[in-house]
């Protein structure tokens, strides 16, 4: 007889490989956990590797705002070389001779530091009229894409060796590397495509704190579980507040509580720690917004 399936809750920090769709790894990861419910905050190309943060259970709950995080790159260039989605996964459009110096391109990066706009690529799962753009393209119809302004917070030149160049993006949400990497071809005269892309950093959280699919794989379930970080790691960003029992339970409930909290969202805690969810405060309310099931409450020991 099959074991019920306990329920998984928490943010789980995969190293997502080159070669596997971000939906696939969160799949594999789904399994190996045994979770009911799951969701990543952010795809990656298959191309790409890196970061790839993925919510579990009440976790995806709090999902939304990693998904508007800034992010951070280690972007590998390829001069002289466009092709037709701006990655290695596309035709190549035209091959031109390189000639910009070290010093041409640390002169061209300023210029797209700051607040800036991109035109989305086609080759991008945004949706024009319920469809991803990516399938126009793949069927030859090109769709007019309004430019958005995207934040790029630094950008560091940290290896030149041409025709290969490497920078370091840190950017806002939003953002396509692949795109930036093309506008910078374009300054230099030459053109460029992303050749690897390995995101290293989102919201709070660093590459180097994160696990492979096949560190999980030859780990325990119960070892598996416990790499989970806590719900509440994705709004840590937030203010908190600990609520008395009466007041957690209120809450609980849906009702508001009164608290002297400053105006906006806020993270909210039971007396013993259980994270309850997300208030917001207002005229000196503490009013419901987000909150985790009762179930997860109980486990900790605290009910409403």
């Amino acid at each position: 007889m099959k074991s019920a399936r306990q329920p998984i809750d928490g943010v789980l920090l995969l190293n997502k490989p080159v070669g596997l769709t971000s939906n696939a790894a969160l799949q594999k990861a789904k399994w190996l956990l045994n979770a009911r419910k799951a969701g990543h905050t952010g795809t990656l190309d298959p191309f790409a590797d890196g970061l790839l943060p993925l919510c579990f259970g009440e976790a995806t709950k709090f999902s939304a705002y990693l998904l508007a995080s800034d992010k951070r790159y280690r972007a590998v260039m390829r001069l002289g070389v466009t092709t037709t989605t701006g990655d290695p996964e596309g035709e190549v459009l035209a091959t031109r001779e390189v000639h910009a110096s070290r010093a041409d391109i640390e002169a061209v990066l300023p210029r797209f530091t700051g607040d800036i706009t991109q035109v989305p690529p086609m080759h991008s799962a945004l949706k024009h009229q319920g469809r991803p753009l990516y399938e126009y393209a793949r069927a030859g119809i090109e769709i007019d894409r309004p430019a958005r302004r995207v934040t790029i917070r630094a950008l560091a030149l940290i290896e030149y060796a041409p025709p290969r160049v490497v920078i370091d993006v840190q950017c806002s949400a939003g953002t396509y590397v692949r795109t930036l990497a093309q506008d910078i071809g374009a300054a230099l005269g030459c053109g460029a495509h992303l050749t690897a892309l390995t995101r290293t950093a989102a919201g709070g959280f660093l590459l180097e704190n994160s696990h492979t699919l096949a560190a999980l794989e030859a780990l325990a379930a119960d070892q598996r579980a416990a790499l989970l970080q806590p719900a509440d790691c994705l709004v840590a960003h937030l203010p908190a507040a600990v609520l008395a029992a009466a007041d957690a339970r209120a809450l609980g409930q849906g009702r508001g509580v009164a608290h002297p909290a400053a105006p906006g969202l806020t993270r909210v805690y039971a007396p013993d720690g259980a994270f309850l969810g997300l208030a917001e405060a207002i005229d000196g309310q503490l009013v419901p917004r987000r909150l985790v099931a009762a179930r997860t409450l109980e486990s900790t020991g605290f009910s409403t």
